[in-house]
């Protein structure tokens, strides 16, 4: 792409993307290949030593993969970026290219599920202790840090009560103690919210929700801001000699690169050692996604609001939660942060508890009841008995979760189809 700043429409089009050279096809190619030519024993050494840059194998790097990666990273406002097999993959193994055994993280305490139980029950049996803190609550923050801490955690708005963080409150924080802070932006994608724009290290999208559109498949992305200085001693990983790659030090050895030496530690340990690799069709049908999540962001912000307009209004529901609502606990920090909308969560309880939430998500129509979200298509979800079930009455509490709350992912539709159905089945309730 050329230097001048073009506008996120443009970019989430463009973006890392050149004519293909062999053919010059004007779509991005599908690189269906597990490994790729040398052209000498010399440039094969060489590409493994990481004297120079290029495809070894598919398990690393895959041309599909690489035009994603830029346009993400061109969206974001970092540096470098690397797909994932997941989501889910994609926190992990940002996390363990970071902490090793006998590190901390601190996270607020108002995560999506699966985030919850890794941190909770899975990275502990590493010896990795994650200490948990109430979204913005600074001061709880600050005592949290200690010696061993080396990163600070967060979701731009917490799945599912929808909270919005202070970016730049923690930004502070973790460059106040030299820590990176590592934001999921899962429920807010670039062309709403940038958090390397606010202070921002790391950035993390589950490519399987809004990124994508249609729920049909899943990914995660790493976006590296290619600010962060690893080379303080505490990132042993970053400064210590590598024993997989002759003695390497992340921090010290890679030149040019060392902006970027989280998002090629990430490449060469994780996907190339240890194997999350995304497939390159899947990476094709993220990138036609890309391609339409301005417009398609755009449509979930204005629909979300007016569902939850409705909802606010409607005499069964009991309370409600949007960030673009006036009066919302995160309103001012969705103005702060979100003002091109959003996103497109919605959360709200009815008259009857947990009880007649379970038969409100049964009986509705229009909506899907699954565990996604995302979609063009509306879904619906009782999140306490699915997917935050694994945590216990104490955590869900902790984390804001009411037994009676229904999630809802506002899709595409026409408002007055998506109001409608949620008109119907409130009068069953």
């Amino acid at each position: 792409m050329p230097k001048r700043p073009y506008h996120l429409e443009t970019l989430a089009l463009h973006a890392g993307q050149e004519a293909d050279p062999a053919t010059m096809a004007r779509a991005v190619p599908v690189y269906r290949t597990t490994a790729y030519k040398f052209r000498n024993s010399k440039h094969g050494a060489d590409l493994f030593a990481l004297r120079e840059l290029g495809n070894i194998y598919a398990r690393l790097m895959n041309p599909t993969n690489d035009v994603l990666e830029k346009r993400l990273a061109a969206l974001d406002g970092g540096a470098a970026a690397l797909s994932l097999a997941s989501g889910t993959a994609a926190v992990y193994f940002s996390i363990t290219n970071i902490l090793r055994s006998g590190d901390e993280l601190v996270s607020a305490v108002n995560l999506y599920g699966g985030t919850y139980t890794m941190f909770d029950a899975i990275l502990p049996q590493q010896d990795i202790t994650v200490r948990f803190t109430p979204v913005n609550d600074f001061a709880a923050v600050e005592r949290a840090i200690n010696a061993r801490t080396r990163a600070l955690f967060i979701e731009t708005i917490g799945n599912p009560v929808l909270d919005v963080a202070d970016i730049a409150g923690y930004s502070a924080l973790a460059a106040k103690y030299h820590l990176p802070l590592i934001v999921d932006a899962t429920f807010t994608p670039p062309t709403l919210l940038r958090p390397i724009e606010y202070g921002a290290d790391l950035v993390i999208h589950s490519l399987s929700k809004w990124i994508g559109g249609h729920g049909i498949g899943i990914g995660g992305i790493v976006v590296d801001a290619g600010k962060f200085d690893w080379s303080d001693p505490k990132f042993v990983l970053y400064n210590e000699p590598d024993r997989g790659y002759h003695g390497l030090r992340f921090a010290h050895d890679l030149g040019d690169l060392t902006p970027v030496a989280f998002a090629l530690r990430l490449r060469t340990v994780g996907l190339r050692n240890q194997g999350p690799t995304l497939a390159p069709d899947a990476a094709w049908q993220f990138i036609q996604g890309v391609e339409t999540l301005p417009l398609r962001m755009a449509v979930h912000s204005a629909n979300a609001l007016a569902v939850a307009e409705y909802l606010r209004k409607h005499p069964k529901v009991t309370w409600v939660r949007y960030p673009g609502l006036i009066g919302d606990p995160a309103y001012h920090l969705a103005q702060q942060y979100l003002k091109k909308g959003a996103g497109g969560m919605v959360v709200f309880g009815v008259v009857g508890g947990e009880e007649a939430a379970i038969k409100l998500v049964d009986n509705i129509e229009l909506f899907s009841l699954l565990a996604n979200v995302g979609d063009a298509k509306s879904l619906i979800i009782h999140s306490g008995s699915t997917t935050h079930s694994q945590l216990s009455e104490e955590a869900q509490a902790a984390g804001g979760l009411f037994p009676d709350l229904i999630r809802l992912s506002v899709g595409l539709e026409h408002i007055d189809d998506i109001i409608g159905a949620l008109e119907d089945v409130l009068e069953k309730v």
